[in-house]
């Protein structure tokens, strides 16, 4: 027997168990319209010019996609619960309790100001700290890479980090 998702219900869930957590929000302008901004994310042709090498398919609301990192040979899969066209993304990571909000806030019709926030951290985490500061660096770098990609058709800073 199939059985319907409630996302609503799905939402609230994972809102109650991460509203007691930690979270890291990075914020940044991208001079482009929010919608170029929006497809740069859920378009697979689009994301490996600054962040994924690939992802499986167009990020859709309600579906598991697996994104691909070629450089580093490693696979990491996230499930989108909510897509507000060019305005909101939200997803989990695969396997994790962390879920990310990617909001869309169009200034004007040719900028965007973009903010990532990352909730789930546990505050007793003994690794807590580390663990907040590789997200903020990861996050960071994305948006970098994304900014470069958007703005100057850059898409070769993505595979410049080495850790």
């Amino acid at each position: 027997m199939s059985r319907k998702c409630d996302y609503d219900t799905v939402d609230a869930a994972i809102r109650k168990r991460v509203e007691e957590c930690m979270n890291n929000l990075t914020k940044f302008q991208i001079n482009r319209p929010a919608h170029e901004v929006f497809e740069a994310f859920v378009d697979p042709a689009k994301i490996g010019n600054f962040w994924f090498s690939s992802s499986s398919a167009r990020w859709e609301e309600g579906k598991n996609f697996t994104l691909i990192y070629d450089i580093y040979n490693a696979e990491v899969g996230i499930t989108v619960h909510e897509i507000e066209v060019n305005k909101r993304i939200f997803f989990q990571w695969a396997g994790e309790e962390n879920t990310v909000t990617i909001t869309l806030k169009e200034s004007n019709e040719a900028t965007t100001i973009i903010e990532v926030n990352e909730e789930g951290f546990q505050e007793d985490d003994p690794a807590l700290v580390q663990k907040m500061v590789d997200n903020k660096e990861g996050w960071v770098y994305v948006l970098c890479c994304l900014k470069g990609f958007l703005e100057h058709e850059i898409h070769t800073l993505r595979e410049g980090l080495v850790r």
